[in-house]
């Protein structure tokens, strides 16, 4: 009986040394929140050269070679999407999503004939063409989106550019100052616009200006005709010349190819500065417009594993930029939505309308943002910083995240 007994708590006593020298390799549970370190760690001994110089990367960079781009968004998809997301919480707040409202202030009678556009006079969409709307009734569309959440107030204008329209301007800048007191970031998209009508948004209190490529230069001939890249280029300098935040971003779905993603991609991330907001959309087919007739009934534009490429290839290359999910989103799951925003993407339109299609609106974004602890973006949150980007160095994201901080802004996770 001794002997069993003895023989028992010897095992016992094995079995215990046992059980210590596993905890020993294994990782303790730690609740409590530490602040980020210096740098993310390192990706994995497979990943590239490229992508893991982009991981570590402690500033932004404005020299990417196409090759380089390329090879970032070929990275395998999973691998991919982790290693932005780990990016993306050394520059943002990974709870923190831009809540966006996008308000057509003037509806069709564009002279453009961009192929996916139903505002166009070209085609036959069943869009009736309207006037500019009233400088009350935006004030009041602004106030019902602040009250939803919304941070930023967009408005849209069917026009191909600012030319002879004195009246139109003045009125949206009386747009501009009144959605300015409200403590609301305000954007719009004009069209072309020369360079003393980007000063007098300016002046007005303009935080962005919304222009976007489209595409690559290589397929954007196929697209629209009306307008050249290089005019949609100069309407961004204009714009980041009169110190307001450049928003430029692409559709997907336009019948281009992956490497006309990497192509966009590498034009913004190489302008002298990066968009303050990158838009990825997907394309909305509408019948009548030449894009739409061609795509099959129920077929869907782009795959979603190009828009969580381009988001992800976006995040690495721009990381201080926020990156929208913008038109399309409503053909999204809400598990694809999620997926984005874990590889990066922090901003969302939302409410009752995109211009002339379909969004997700307030409730069940406000539902979603529930389930999954997400929040609303502050207004100025991240405009501000870049903002003050282009007063500082540029590239040197550093001196930037150094100046909010002494103002008591919390810039990379949330505290």
């Amino acid at each position: 009986m001794a002997l069993t007994l003895l023989s028992r708590r010897a095992t016992l006593r094995s079995l215990q040394a046992s059980c210590n020298t596993l905890r020993s390799f294994s990782t303790p549970v730690n609740d409590t929140f530490s602040p980020p370190s210096s740098s993310a760690p390192p990706p994995p001994p497979e990943a590239s050269s490229v992508l893991r110089d982009a991981v570590t990367a402690q500033g932004t960079r404005y020299d990417w070679t196409r090759d380089e781009i390329r090879e970032i968004y070929n990275t395998p998809l999973m691998e991919l999407a982790y290693q932005s997301g780990t990016l993306h919480r050394r520059f943002h707040r990974p709870s923190a999503i831009q809540m966006c409202t996008l308000m057509n202030i003037k509806t069709g009678g564009c002279s453009e004939d961009c192929s996916y556009c139903a505002q166009s006079s070209r085609y036959n969409t069943g869009l009736k063409a309207t006037k500019m709307s009233s400088v009350d009734s935006v004030l009041e569309a602004a106030r019902i989106a602040k009250s939803n959440g919304s941070t930023r107030f967009c408005m849209g204008a069917a026009w191909r550019d600012m030319r002879g329209r004195k009246t139109s301007l003045k009125n949206v800048k009386s747009m501009i100052e009144g959605i300015r007191a409200m403590d609301l970031e305000v954007c719009v998209t004009l069209g072309m616009i020369d360079q003393a009508q980007a000063d007098d948004l300016a002046q007005a209190g303009l935080t962005a200006y919304n222009h976007n490529l489209d595409t690559s230069r290589e397929h954007y001939p196929s697209v629209i005709s009306t307008r050249t890249y290089d005019e949609r280029l100069q309407t961004l300098s204009h714009v980041r010349q009169a110190g307001i935040n450049v928003c430029s971003g692409g559709i997907l779905g336009l019948g281009e190819k992956p490497e006309d993603h990497v192509g966009l991609i590498h034009t913004v991330s190489t302008l002298p500065q990066h968009p303050e907001s990158f838009p990825v959309n997907a394309l909305v087919p509408i019948k009548g417009t030449p894009l739409g007739d061609k795509l099959p009934e129920g077929k869907r534009p782009i795959p979603f594993d190009a828009i969580l490429r381009t988001i992800a290839t976006a995040r690495l290359t721009m990381p201080a930029t926020i990156i929208r999910i913008a038109a399309g989103r409503t053909t999204m799951s809400e598990a694809e939505q999620i997926l984005c925003f874990s590889a990066g993407a922090n901003a969302v339109f939302t409410g009752e309308k995109m211009l002339t299609t379909d969004a997700v609106g307030w409730d069940a974004d406000k539902a979603m943002f529930e389930r999954y602890g997400l929040l609303p973006m502050k207004s100025f949150e991240r405009g501000e910083l870049r903002e003050r980007k282009g007063r500082l160095e540029a590239g040197s994201w550093a001196s930037v995240k150094d100046a909010a901080e002494q103002e008591g802004k919390v810039v990379g996770v949330e505290l």
